[in-house]
């Protein structure tokens, strides 16, 4: 078996445990705006025996539900067992979740789209099933940067080893109306890729695209809210863009550091001017995750960063705001002049240590995960989210030029530019999303207009505060 010389976590502590498994359960709540739902694709009876019980997040798209349901109703007919395939949104799931281990009747798999963010401190608990045996069949064809997200330290068992299943990742973007630019004579070829230059040409086209529209539409689409996952996700790739490392590779905290220190300062007066001087709606600090994009979707913003492809899903391939109007572009350059880094979010599956039909549901996702079945259910769910395994990535659906969306995002993975997020190097990290420490920060700055300083030492403070109290 392969090893990765990746990270260790023999310096953390398993004390954060006492506040409650309630707090650290595996999925962070991403707030959306429709009711909870709970659809459930019943294959048997839940109450025979060998009956695989799979709970997975919620598409925002029916074909995403679809398309898992498929491979589900494939796999059964291969093998003749019997599913039990419940669909639910992430506040459901997380509930669930909860409630179901208490009563001591967890699924067998659970995916979750928030679920990368919680996998490193549930495995340092001991709480989740070794999958080696799924992994290790086709470790060398999954990238190596998302086998790291999932080669994970067990502070029960001593060891790392795998304890998730990588099912596929994306990477922000930035999606911008052409139509609206072309209204004011503007052209792809015109937008600067420099940082400056970048941003400085969505603020200037502002005011002409609302001459010309004859209402406010704003030049940027920023989250600030402390609800919303969009503004903890865009500001981690702000601080990736000035290189401000908040943990080292060892995943050790360097706030302490004045350099990381005064590039938080940056960052956050950076990220907040947009917004004190009118670039941004002013509702942004109130915005949950779809709000950017239904902004963006309403001509209510002419351009927005997004970390999936959800907003030209929601467009539909055939019309022509997908085809001609609407553009997936990349990051500009570092403010050094590097190119861009991307943050890989990579969304895994998992089995409880608990669950009480382990083998099975390593039966089920050791056929998901081959190239050919994992390809074609990411396909059919519409291209949202990108392959972790370099044998998919031959197919033509990913970077067909046909397609300017999925061909276009897909560079960043092909040229190597991308890294994982920091919740991969240390557990404690994914308390900085769970506790809204950034979008606390932003937030306290544009709305109680404190200083980026003040703002920077109260979230330098809450972040020691988290680490100190996840270490022995």
């Amino acid at each position: 078996m392969r090893r990765l010389s990746y990270l260790s976590y023999f310096a953390w502590a398993a004390k954060y445990i006492a506040m409650g498994i309630a707090t650290m359960m595996l999925v962070i709540g991403c707030s959306r705006d429709t009711q909870l739902q709970n659809n459930e694709v019943i294959r048997r009876s839940p109450s025979q025996a060998n009956v695989l019980q799979i709970w997975w997040d919620k598409g925002y798209y029916p074909q995403e539900d679809e398309a898992l349901a498929k491979v589900v109703s494939n796999w059964e007919q291969k093998t003749n067992h019997q599913v039990k395939l419940s669909f639910y949104t992430n506040d459901e799931l997380s509930q669930k979740t909860q409630r179901a281990i208490q009563a001591g009747d967890p699924p067998d798999i659970l995916m979750n789209d928030g679920g990368d963010r919680t996998i490193g401190a549930l495995a340092w608990q001991g709480k989740l099933a070794d999958v080696s045996g799924v992994i290790e069949p086709v470790e060398d064809l999954i990238d190596r940067t998302m086998l790291s997200s999932v080669y994970l330290y067990n502070n029960v068992a001593k060891k790392q080893s795998y304890y998730a299943i990588p099912i596929h990742v994306s990477i922000p973007h930035i999606f911008y109306w052409r139509d609206l630019l072309q209204q004011i004579d503007k052209k792809e070829r015109d937008i600067p890729q420099d940082w400056d230059g970048f941003w400085q040409f969505w603020q200037q086209a502002q005011q002409p695209i609302q001459t010309q529209q004859q209402q406010d539409i704003y030049g940027i689409g920023l989250p600030l809210s402390v609800a919303a996952t969009d503004t903890y996700e865009i500001f981690e790739q702000i601080l990736e863009a000035y290189n401000v490392e908040i943990v080292d590779l060892e995943g050790n905290l360097q706030v302490d550091n004045s350099e990381v220190r005064q590039g938080i300062i940056n960052c956050l007066d950076w990220y907040t001017k947009f917004y004190l001087q009118g670039f941004v709606p002013p509702d942004a600090v109130d915005w949950l995750n779809p709000d950017n994009n239904r902004s963006l979707l309403n001509y209510q913003v002419v351009m927005t960063p997004n970390n999936s492809l959800s907003i030209p899903a929601a467009l539909g391939k055939d019309s022509q705001e997908y085809q001609d109007k609407l553009v997936t572009a990349g990051y500009p350059k570092k403010p050094s002049g590097e190119q861009m880094k991307y943050i890989a979010l990579v969304r895994q599956a998992i089995i409880l240590k608990e669950a009480p039909h382990q083998k099975l549901a390593q039966e089920f996702l050791s056929y998901l995960i081959q190239p050919e079945i994992i390809g074609n259910y990411l396909k059919a769910a519409g291209g949202r989210f990108f392959p972790v395994n370099e044998k998919s990535w031959t197919d033509p659906f990913w970077t067909d030029p046909a397609d300017p969306h999925i061909s276009t995002a897909a560079r960043p993975f092909l040229n190597g530019q991308t890294r994982l997020s920091h919740t991969a190097l240390n557990p404690a990290y994914s308390l900085i999303l769970k506790e809204g420490i950034w979008g606390q920060a932003l937030n306290s700055i544009v709305t109680d207009k404190v200083s980026a300083e003040q703002a920077a030492d109260r979230a330098i403070a809450q972040i020691e505060k988290i680490f100190t109290e996840w270490k022995y």
